[in-house]
């Protein structure tokens, strides 16, 4: 299989890579962090080099691209640790094109591909414990339209976001619905996450909102692996900024004269941090080529690759705290932020044993068809 990138994939990477080296240094981002932990500024510059359509069919206003450049971008992203939330636009691209009629399409696509427009899907409640069919949110028709009552968690921007894409129980099966900040009964409280990037708790009242599908389980999971694949990109960029930063600093801190990273004990560890980088790479590709597998191919794949991803983040974000020292947890030094985005990635979207009992299962499930 040919894993070489083309021309216009590696152009997209430099013309990422020059925005987040120039536009989005470690001062402009610990600015961000300090205000709160978003920029509409910056997630607008995002959206100019077209990036918030990545998914979005040219008809509608995007960039018609598919999940290879998604995992360009992200990856790049992950290396200056971008705190706005690209992914979100991703996804709700994704899966308004896919699941939404023309009347939403035609209002929200254009609007998400140009950044005047931010959708984020708020799907997590306290007691679901990442399963994606266990939903208490309820909706009910009202009129020509629907309400939505319930109350989701972390949701990302979620008190700067123009509108939510929300599963809700409709007639005993879980639906999606798009539901706007701006709405009547829509109440968000917006806190600082663990990373620095912003999150919050959204409730719904009786708030009107309009119906994607009535097949909301399929279009919440195909959201989620969009979500999914993004964050294996993302922690890809991560985990390979960690690396440089690390022995950068074994090259430069010395110890009996000579520098740290000529002792060979630390050596052998960087090179077992160097494999799990390689690993990690490995199934974010994997898990990007699956993203328009058939849906039980595509989840196992998914729930794969966020295990061996959330491995990876422990193994190399703990070994580079150590390899550092006590400077490697000050929130002066850059390291220590890298690793706090690698703590949060490994529980996004389920953590790595969640993941891991997913594919147990559907191994199970899939040894039983053939028994």
């Amino acid at each position: 299989m040919d894993f070489n990138f083309s021309d216009d994939q590696e152009q997209l990477r430099d013309a990422v890579r020059k925005w987040v080296d120039k536009g989005y240094d470690f001062a402009r981002r610990s600015a961000t962090e300090a205000a709160g932990g978003f920029s509409r500024e910056a997630y607008e510059e995002l959206a100019g080099l077209g990036l918030a359509g990545l998914y979005i069919p040219e008809d509608d206003g995007g960039m018609g691209m598919g999940p290879v450049e998604g995992m360009v971008v992200m990856e790049e992203l992950g290396r200056g640790i971008v705190l706005e939330p690209l992914a979100q636009a991703l996804i709700s691209g994704a899966v308004l094109a896919a699941h939404g009629d023309e009347a939403l399409k035609e209002n929200w696509l254009p609007r998400i591909a140009g950044g005047q427009a931010i959708v984020v899907l708020a799907y997590q409640e306290r007691k679901a414990r990442y399963k994606l069919d266990q939903c208490a949110a309820q909706a009910t028709a009202a009129g020509s339209g629907y309400t939505v009552t319930g109350e989701k968690s972390i949701v990302p921007v979620g008190d700067e976001a123009d509108a939510y894409l929300v599963p809700a129980q409709l007639d005993g099966k879980i639906a999606l619905f798009l539901v706007e900040r701006s709405a009547s009964g829509v109440e968000a409280r917006g806190y600082g996450l663990q990373d620095g990037s912003r999150g919050a708790e959204v409730v719904f009242d009786k708030a009107a909102g309009t119906l994607i599908t009535r097949d909301g389980l399929a279009a919440l999971e195909h959201a989620v692996d969009v979500g999914i694949a993004a964050t294996c990109a993302e922690a890809v960029g991560v985990l390979d900024k960690t690396m440089d930063i690390t022995v950068e600093y074994l090259n430069q801190r010395k110890q009996f004269g000579v520098t740290i990273g000529s002792f060979q004990a630390l050596r052998h560890r960087v090179a077992d941090m160097k494999m799990q980088l390689e690993l990690a790479r490995s199934m974010s590709y994997y898990a990007t080529l699956k993203l328009n597998a058939p849906t039980a191919e595509r989840r196992q794949a998914m729930a794969r690759a966020k295990y061996q991803l959330g491995v990876a983040m422990r193994f190399v974000g703990a070994n580079s705290v150590q390899l550092h020292g006590g400077i490697g947890v000050t929130d002066e030094y850059i390291g220590s932020h890298y690793f706090r985005k690698l703590t949060q990635m490994e529980m996004t979207f389920g953590d790595s044993m969640h993941h891991l009992g997913e594919v147990s299962a559907r191994m199970n499930d899939t040894a039983g068809v053939f028994a």
